[in-house]
């Protein structure tokens, strides 16, 4: 069992809070960015830009007329507070919060270490 981060605020997911520490307001943890609504998981697709990520996963549709299940991709923009260390191809934990900038509504909370 991993200890708990005493210098990081308790957000209200049950996650694990970085190592790490920073001073970025925009930070969930050690901010005062207040988190709230959806959480997904997803993959890096670009972390081209400072702070911003891209971030990536699948969905099933059902398409009624068909009777079969359609693949879709939803691609959003991410806010990557410093305290995480995360790269192109990492899967990372993401939640819903108010809008940081014009195309950026989702805060990085957990990065998913791979068990392989």
């Amino acid at each position: 069992m991993e200890t708990k981060n005493t210098d990081a605020r308790n957000i209200g997911l049950d996650v694990v809070p970085p190592k790490k520490t920073c001073d970025d307001s925009h930070c969930a943890f050690h901010g005062t960015l207040p988190v709230r609504g959806y959480v997904f998981e997803g993959i890096v697709v670009s972390a081209k830009v400072p702070k911003t990520l891209t971030v990536s996963w699948e969905r099933k549709v059902f398409i009624k007329k068909y009777e079969r299940y359609m693949k879709k991709r939803t691609k959003v923009r991410v806010h990557c507070p410093p305290c995480f260390e995360v790269k192109e191809g990492d899967s990372i934990k993401i939640a819903e919060c108010r809008p940081i900038s014009k195309t950026k509504q989702f805060v990085v909370v957990e990065k998913i270490e791979n068990k392989n």
